[in-house]
């Protein structure tokens, strides 16, 4: 299994799950795809797009689950991106995991170790 890692706040996993389908955040909307990181992106990917925000949920999921609909695009320094295009069944989460805040605003990251 190749993990890749979904950010997202609680609320709308929540609400993801009662309908079975996630669609994306506003930011996955605006730019079309489903934003994913792999473990060696995650910790920037946090200090830059979710600092001091409370709530969140790490969704880790099998990248080969969606075949041709993921592509590896470049972003940050040229890096490859797992990227989304289309929804995701949220049975397809393999962990969920919160990320909890600390005092200085950085997240507390679990051992993404295989």
């Amino acid at each position: 299994m190749r993990a890749i890692y979904k950010i997202c706040d609680a609320s709308s996993w929540r609400d993801a799950e009662r309908l079975g389908i996630f669609a994306g955040s506003a930011d996955d909307k605006r730019d079309g795809f489903i934003h994913f990181s792999t473990a060696e992106q995650l910790g920037e990917t946090l200090r830059r797009h979710f600092a001091g925000q409370e709530d969140l949920l790490l969704i880790k999921v099998d990248a080969g689950r969606f075949g041709d609909a993921l592509k590896w695009e470049p972003s940050r320094g040229g890096a490859l991106f797992p990227h989304l295009y289309g929804d995701f069944h949220t049975s397809t989460a393999a962990v969920i995991t919160a990320l909890p805040l600390r005092a200085d605003g950085t997240h507390d990251l679990p051992d993404l170790t295989p």
